[in-house]
């Protein structure tokens, strides 16, 4: 008897011990998978049909297929995924996907900086917005989270990946880049 309380006891601190690394790797930022998309926000679009004006572009995508990134900075991983994501929108035209980044920073120029960005990563699709330092308040984008990534349609998240500073790898944007499938049909 006293055998089968030891090796449940193992077996349950072996458990606790493996469900506390893995909720110790976890970032959870944004809306996450199976929620709604929790609505309407006004960010600076800095390139698109609306640029220099502070415009929705959640509700100009509507139930369409999206693919929204939430970033601290232009760094050149989110450039890479910012024109993987542009380059998936224009693939998938004939299913409406649209795409959007909102920076999440006050920092001075970055209005211009994000405007060389789409001309030298040649973005045709995907526009790119600011937002405050917190982005948008329902969204709940972790402070820690350097990159959120939430693809959803219909209005629910069908895919959401976040990232803390420099762990946004190639191999990484790869990873989320294939989540497209998840939103087109």
């Amino acid at each position: 008897m006293f055998r089968y309380r030891m090796l449940a006891a193992t077996i349950l601190g072996l458990a606790a011990i493996f469900t506390a690394v893995q909720a110790g790797g976890t970032l959870k930022s944004g809306p996450q998978l199976g929620q709604d998309v929790p609505g309407p926000f006004h960010p600076l679009n800095v390139t698109g049909e609306k640029k220099g004006e502070k415009a929705c572009l959640y509700c100009s995508n509507g139930a369409n297929p999206v693919a929204v990134v939430f970033a601290r900075e232009a760094t050149p991983a989110v450039a890479n995924l910012l024109k993987q994501l542009d380059e998936a929108t224009a693939k998938n035209s004939k299913a409406s996907m649209g795409s959007y980044a909102v920076f999440c920073s006050d920092a001075n120029g970055l209005d211009k900086q994000l405007e060389k960005l789409a001309t030298d990563q040649k973005l045709t699709k995907l526009v790119l917005a600011i937002d405050n330092p917190a982005g948008p308040e329902k969204y709940k984008i972790a402070k820690d989270a350097d990159v959120t990534v939430v693809f959803y349609l219909d209005f629910e998240v069908k895919a959401n990946h976040a990232f803390k500073k420099g762990d946004l790898t190639d191999a990484a944007v790869t990873k989320v880049v294939a989540d497209v499938a998840k939103i087109v049909k």
